[in-house]
């Protein structure tokens, strides 16, 4: 899943540069616009999944910690 969204913000920032090449600004800023909001979505779910990591699977499994 986090693969797919930086693939699509990449989609969507090659989109930007061509249209800004071209010179068509409602495009290139409606393409900028979600590449940032995919960008600030991936980056919370790294985030997420890096806390979880430095937490440890023990603090993840529920069931290991009612014995």
């Amino acid at each position: 899943m986090e693969d797919d969204m930086l693939y699509s913000a990449l989609i969507f920032f090659i989109i930007t540069i061509v249209a800004a090449f071209f010179g068509f600004g409602g495009i290139a800023t409606t393409a900028a616009g979600i590449a940032q909001v995919l960008f600030f979505v991936f980056l919370v779910i790294f985030l997420v999944s890096l806390v979880m990591g430095v937490a440890g699977p023990a603090a993840t499994d529920l069931k290991t910690n009612y014995r």
